[in-house]
């Protein structure tokens, strides 16, 4: 597979980002020009940042959220401040971070390189994150614990896959479903290019899996290849990981980029949208990737609806929490900044 490498110059006058072309091997260039950050836009990342960073926001070991959903709300706050650029250990939320990627370190060793929430249905997902968010830190922290907890949780993810390619709620190889299979894609793919030993085979394995999970009809994306309507979300998923597999000129990939832009815009930019966050997490990542007009006509529009719903405090309300709705928010607004290393492929 013939990875994506953006290299990027990052001017901030006025508020502005300009980031260079995107090449790749194996497919067109896609120009991504300038991608101006507003002066809302930058205080809504600031401000919601510095929610996250209120005393008594961040729990005393070093998470955020309730019981339930920690380990994502934790993974996703990591990210969040990663994202403009704020590196562990440095400035006024290095703390922050440090006792973050200390609360995933220390969970994963207690749960033999697993780091779900204990009792989670879900916590197969939160692993995901978790590797995801350790793999975008490794290069800045100076944490020496990380690559060896990264190592120990990419081996979970490698055993858990099931024989048609994907994974599901628990880790272990039973049945798989999209969401959850993109998850884990994504995830390794971060670690891959952290630096972590992933077998082709297994990536190979996951983007078929995804593949099957098309629908032939609309080009969509279902839960599960068997039954199921395409949906929004779910397409917006798949879409990225194919991407991210290299695979942005595929047919399959430019259908699904098509059901996106083709959903009723009242709806997909709607306030009540379900699975709002969730959605267009990956659905931003998408339009980038995809090139400069698709990025331009989605940017501005998914923008307002999220600078409208920030509240007073600089937090977002979100499905799973605050933490949630806020650091997800800010990782849709704040993908120009391109600091991330998930984000630049």
């Amino acid at each position: 597979m013939t990875k994506t490498i953006q290299f990027l110059t990052v001017s901030i006058t006025g508020f502005s980002v300009l980031c260079s072309t995107l090449h790749a091997q194996d497919q067109p260039s896609q120009t991504v020009g300038v991608a101006r950050l507003t002066e809302p836009v930058v205080t809504a990342i600031n401000k919601g940042l510095a929610s996250l960073a209120k005393k008594g926001v961040q729990n005393a070991d070093g998470s955020w959220g309730g019981n339930q959903n920690r380990v994502a709300e934790t993974s996703l706050s990591l990210m969040a401040f990663m994202l403009p650029g704020n590196v562990p250990g440095r400035g006024v939320y290095g703390r922050h971070m440090n006792l973050a990627i200390d609360f995933l370190l220390n969970l994963g060793k207690s749960q033999r390189g697993f780091m779900g929430t204990p009792n989670n249905h879900a916590g197969m997902y939160e692993h995901g994150l978790a590797v995801l968010a350790l793999s975008e830190a490794w290069g800045q922290s100076k944490n020496p614990r990380i690559g060896s907890a990264l190592r120990a949780a990419v081996d979970i993810i490698l055993r858990a896959q099931n024989r048609e390619g994907g994974w599901r709620y628990n880790p272990e190889p039973r049945d798989a479903d999209l969401s959850m299979t993109v998850m884990h894609l994504v995830a390794l793919e971060s670690a891959s290019e952290a630096g972590i030993s992933v077998p082709q085979t297994t990536i190979d394995k996951a983007k078929d899996y995804v593949l099957s999970c098309q629908d032939e009809t609309s080009g969509g994306f279902k839960y599960q290849p068997g039954g199921g309507e395409p949906g929004f979300a779910r397409t917006a998923a798949g879409v990225m990981s194919l991407i991210m597999c290299g695979q942005r000129n595929l047919k399959e990939t430019q259908r699904g980029i098509a059901f996106l832009k083709a959903y009723p815009e009242n709806v997909k930019f709607g306030k009540g949208f379900s699975r709002f966050h969730y959605s267009h997490y990956y659905a931003m990542q998408s339009m980038y990737q995809s090139g400069d007009a698709d990025f331009h006509l989605w940017y501005p529009k998914i923008s307002a609806t999220i600078l409208s719903t920030q509240k007073e405090d600089g937090s977002w309300n979100g499905a799973h929490g605050t933490a949630y709705g806020t650091s997800l928010s800010i990782l849709i607004l704040g993908v120009p900044y391109r600091y991330l290393p998930i984000y630049q492929r």
